[in-house]
């Protein structure tokens, strides 16, 4: 007798869950190079194998949180309504965003959200992983704009806005301002960086 399709899959998801989970707790508590594969498979009761069948790499178990987000800017454009430009649809969707307080805009003063944005932007090989994950991004909002080097041009400007501003939300939550008294900040800097590529 075979196991039903939908829950085999929600065992993987649960298995992977608790994987992403075992590995980024102890990232915050020990840091990113203080936490081997190994302890991270016996935190969370799996083979060394079965960590890498979910997670190819180190530091895909710390950003497996971004996956989510993976070619969020290019279904915004797509699926944008009919009139609206893409450029507004882009500020339309920080905006809102912001207002959520979603940690993807770095306007979240979770502690442990902070805390794993330090993980992620002081750690060089993190960093650099997350850079090959805006490389993707770029590539699908590009082929969302349109084709030729202006598409690419306006897709790198946009991801390289949004970043700047949620680095720039991220360093005054963790210089200690909560994420209601950035808000107005955040929201202004929004307006004038789209502004720019509108």
């Amino acid at each position: 007798m075979s196991e039903p399709t939908g829950l085999r899959a929600r065992k993987k998801e649960r298995t992977r869950d608790a994987i992403g989970d075992a590995a980024v707790a102890l990232f915050l508590e020990r840091g990113f190079d203080g936490v081997s594969v190994n302890d991270i498979a016996a935190v969370a009761e799996v083979s060394k194998p079965t960590l890498f069948r979910y997670f190819p790499t180190k530091e895909d178990l710390v950003l497996h949180r971004f996956a989510d987000h993976q070619g969020e800017a290019a279904r915004v454009v797509r699926d944008r309504a009919p009139g609206t430009g893409p450029m507004a649809a882009l500020h339309r969707h920080f905006r809102a965003g912001l207002d959520r307080y979603d940690p993807v805009t770095g306007l979240n003063d979770h502690p442990q959200v902070v805390a794993f944005h330090r993980l992620v932007f002081t750690t060089p090989s993190l960093a650099a992983r997350l850079a090959r994950y805006l490389e993707e991004d770029e590539e699908a909002l590009a082929d969302a704009l349109g084709e030729g080097v202006r598409a690419r041009l306006r897709a790198a400007q946009v991801l390289a806005v949004r970043r700047v501003l949620a680095r720039t939300n991220w360093q005054r939550i963790a210089d200690g301002r909560t994420a209601r008294a950035v808000h107005p900040e955040a929201v202004a800097d929004a307006e004038l960086a789209f502004g720019q590529l509108l």
